[in-house]
């Protein structure tokens, strides 16, 4: 049974296609269109679908989805054994919920921190109660530059490479916005996993989003890099645990 799954992020849409629990297809678009998951729904023969947006202008691949497949509504009121205590779940964004399901399900039991490093940053905690209270959500890499740039008279804007291996020194303007913003966002990360481990026994720390693979290069030689788990595909496997929760349900 082929599962397909959309998220619908700040700057591009991830589109994966499972096999039961099996990635078996992945690609990012600007926004999926029509032609796109038409093409898909016949190469796998789709029988389900769910979408996850921090987005509103959506509708229409929804009503295709509908008309298509066995579609699965997804929300942060859709649960699926999480005891969730977030206080304004109409707030909570989608993708971030999605993570936790995931986590939920391939850590069971575990103190998990779920770093996502995309347009924010986004620390969300699932403890090995199955637990979860909330979180923190801090400015991205792109989105730190930007404001460097729109907050000052003359700092440029800064244009970086996710596939830099080393934070420059701050020899002149621009490698000195580049070192505070990346070394910066770094030393964040480190001191959240620092702030979770003293509480959380045995804690796993999994990173996915856009600059996840730039921050784990930066991240290997720190103490905490033996509980660094990257998985790419977060919120895509949680989307997919939804829609066989479903079906377990209906069964």
């Amino acid at each position: 049974m082929h599962n397909l799954v959309i998220d619908i992020g700040n700057t591009n849409s991830k589109v994966a296609v499972f096999d039961d629990k099996v990635l078996v297809f992945f690609q990012s678009f600007e926004l999926p269109d029509q032609s796109i998951i038409a093409e898909l729904i016949s190469r796998y023969t789709i029988v389900n679908s769910a979408v996850s947006s921090v987005k509103q202008d959506f509708a229409e691949v929804v009503t295709y989805l509908k008309a298509n497949t066995n579609y699965i509504p997804f929300s942060t009121q859709l649960n699926t054994g999480i005891k969730n205590y977030y206080q304004t779940l109409s707030t909570l964004g989608q993708d971030r919920w999605a993570k936790i399901i995931a986590v939920h399900h391939s850590y069971q039991h575990q103190n998990c921190l779920i770093i996502d490093a995309g347009t924010c940053i986004t620390y969300d905690l699932l403890n090995s109660e199955d637990a979860y209270y909330g979180g923190s959500i801090s400015p991205g890499i792109s989105m730190r530059f930007k404001a460097l740039n729109h907050y000052t008279g003359k700092l440029p804007l800064v244009y970086w490479n996710r596939d830099m291996q080393n934070i420059p020194a701050g020899t002149d303007t621009t490698t000195a916005m580049m070192n505070g913003v990346l070394q910066g966002v770094v030393n964040e990360i480190e001191g959240f996993i620092a702030l979770n481990n003293k509480d959380n026994i045995d804690l796993k720390v999994v990173i996915t989003g856009g600059d996840a693979t730039f921050l784990l290069e930066q991240l290997k030689n720190s103490i905490f890099a033996p509980h660094i788990i990257h998985d790419p595909y977060l919120v895509l496997r949680g989307l997919n645990e939804v829609i066989a929760f479903e079906y377990v349900q209906k069964d």
